[in-house]
């Protein structure tokens, strides 16, 4: 995994840093794991706009993800690591000894030709999936469920992961990539592992075009907004706009907006740092 810099021939190039593709070995999706993705331009079922800044984007197709992993006990071998428009990690194609082909979020690490499964009674090597009962402790994991069987919700961004802490009774306490310790019933899967991808974060576009080819309008700022379009826009010359808030009027930047009556309020034992 590597990033590029590229020489300042253009000004799009000049801050420009994207990621060098090292890992991928096939450019061309699985068909069968294929489905169309329609685009809204942030418009309803009338065209009307109900959300602001989206549009244009190049057309993409989506990739089948399997983040249920539950086919146990049935050995699936990497036939390649590929490129998803739709997210940041990249995706693995794994074909099962039944000829079953899936793709899957690829750990940091995994290679073409190795082997991985799931279920119980299975070691805790990269790319595995396992339940939380079983997995030792202070492992790094990764595409998490929160409800049994749902599939994994957590932890499937570029180089994101979460660790186990300990377990107590039927709940295992993870760290989350937040930061957040929390509990999660030991009968969920996790993924052992770090997601692909971790310099992600170290990418910059350089040009505002890379933007609007991943579907983002330019976004006006509240303060440089009229007072009828606003709560903190009008004022004479560059007014900051006072204390800052959604287009509703809600305070932002720092009011908490979790609600007190939610349920798995219990289940959260450290909040996340700010």
């Amino acid at each position: 995994m590597g990033l590029r810099k590229l020489k300042p021939t253009t000004p799009g190039q000049r801050f420009k840093i994207i990621n060098a593709f090292d890992e991928i070995t096939c450019t061309t999706p699985d068909k069968s794991l294929l489905a169309p993705l329609k685009s809204t331009g942030g418009r309803n079922n009338q065209g009307k706009m109900t959300m602001r800044y989206i549009g244009g984007g190049h057309k993409r197709m989506y990739r089948l993800v399997d983040f249920y992993r539950n086919r146990d006990g049935i050995k699936a071998k990497v036939k390649t690591i590929e490129y998803d428009p739709n997210r940041s990690a990249r995706i693995a194609k794994i074909v099962y000894e039944d000829g079953q082909k899936s793709y899957i979020i690829a750990p940091h690490g995994l290679q073409v030709g190795m082997v991985i499964q799931s279920g119980k009674g299975i070691a805790p090597e990269i790319g595995n999936t396992l339940f939380l009962s079983d997995i030792p402790l202070g492992t790094v994991i990764h595409n998490i469920e929160l409800v049994p069987g749902k599939g994994g919700a957590i932890a499937r961004s570029a180089g994101s992961y979460a660790q186990i802490l300990s377990r107590e009774g039927k709940y295992a306490i993870l760290k989350m990539p937040s930061g957040e310790t929390r509990k999660v019933l030991v009968t969920c899967r996790a993924t052992i592992g770090s997601v692909s991808n971790p310099d992600h974060g170290l990418e910059k576009s350089g040009k505002a075009g890379r933007s609007r080819w991943l579907g983002r309008r330019p976004r006006v700022r509240g303060v440089a907004m009229n007072p009828v379009d606003h709560p903190m826009g009008g004022g004479e010359g560059k007014a900051s706009g006072g204390h800052p808030r959604s287009r509703k009027g809600l305070y932002a930047k720092g009011r908490k907006t979790r609600s007190p009556k939610k349920q798995s309020n219990k289940l959260i034992l450290e909040r996340r740092k700010k």
